[in-house]
């Protein structure tokens, strides 16, 4: 199981905020000496569970919480991976540097997509079966905006924004971003392409090529950690979208032969065809759950040319079609 390391900025965030260390960690149910142990770690789980402690404590004043966040966003609170990306020429190179490293710092993946005329961060999460709070994913893309307006000492906006559908709307949120918030089952934020190119004041590629090697040996070190079940879990999240779902693009994506791929999933007790029906099982009921998208969207999303394929398979997992499963999950 990853872990995810405890960041520096805890403290200074919930000092700013007036908000006591003791009673969020008992509230998590995480241990009281947390933040003083020196390579402190969280599993998802446990992650989301901090969070859900912090939102709660924090209340419900007039100003939203992740944009009381991000008010006291600075270079100080940031983590080694954050800092170092205020190292890149622009916010295009800075969001790549941060989807590469993002694993050092919480569980949750950036996906950066670059069209015509705007730049997309949307954000997924590493366990399909664990819901991140709302809270989390506002700031995370808020966090991106208040990064290119502390390196470019411009206000940037976003040129759209999309935002947990579970959040209460706020006229704040139009404001901090600049544009209209949409309320949806998949969170992004857009920029104009000019402002993703805008040049970075702070950007400083020798103090880049220090962070970048011990960076790079950490997350070796991260991926080293997890058994070879929960990485080619990992590779499928990422690849399954794109239409790759072989055990042959899973291997290339590790790095390592199909047959090795197959001899190491053996010795865990596992079989790539039974990780591969455990995954899209996984997708299949965070889409219907999550989102209103037609079966066929699902079924191309999940690596099924046909939707009939989707509709057997899952049936097979659940004993039940796409459609019940929905309307329960919408009771």
């Amino acid at each position: 199981m990853n872990r995810f390391a405890i960041s520096p900025g805890w403290r200074i965030l919930l000092a700013d905020l007036d908000l006591s260390v003791d009673e969020l960690l008992r509230r998590a149910q995480l241990p009281a000496d947390l933040f003083a142990r020196p390579d402190a770690g969280l599993s998802t789980r446990e992650y989301f569970r901090l969070w859900q402690a912090f939102e709660d404590m924090a209340g419900e004043p007039s100003m939203p919480l992740p944009l009381r966040i991000l008010d006291y966003v600075s270079v100080e609170t940031f983590d080694p991976p954050i800092f170092a990306a205020l190292c890149s020429p622009n916010l295009e190179v800075a969001v790549r540097r941060i989807s590469q490293f993002k694993p050092l710092i919480g569980p949750l993946r950036l996906r950066v997509a670059l069209e015509a005329d705007a730049l997309t961060l949307a954000i997924d999460f590493v366990e399909q079966d664990v819901a991140p709070p709302g809270a989390l994913l506002a700031t995370e893309l808020g966090f991106f905006v208040k990064l290119a307006r502390i390196a470019t000492r411009l206000r940037v906006p976003a040129s759209a924004i999309t935002l947990p559908r579970e959040l209460r709307p706020h006229d704040d949120y139009a404001r901090f971003f600049g544009a209209t918030p949409r309320y949806g089952a998949a969170p992004s934020v857009s920029f104009a392409l000019c402002d993703a190119r805008r040049p970075f004041v702070t950007a400083n590629d020798a103090m880049w090529q220090v962070f970048e090697p011990d960076l790079r040996r950490r997350l070796t070190a991260l991926s080293a950690e997890a058994g070879i079940v929960e990485r080619v879990r990992a590779a499928l999240l990422e690849l399954i979208p794109g239409g790759l779902a072989t055990a042959e693009d899973v291997a290339r994506s590790l790095a390592i032969s199909k047959r090795t791929l197959q001899r190491r999933l053996g010795e865990e007790g596992a079989s790539f065809k039974a990780v591969l029906a455990d995954v899209r099982e996984r997708l299949a009921w965070h889409y219907l759950d999550r989102s209103d998208l037609p079966y066929s969207q699902i079924a191309f999303l999940l690596g099924y040319q046909d939707p009939n394929s989707f509709f057997r398979a899952f049936s097979t997992w659940t004993g039940m079609t796409p459609d019940a499963a929905r309307t329960r999950a919408t009771r």
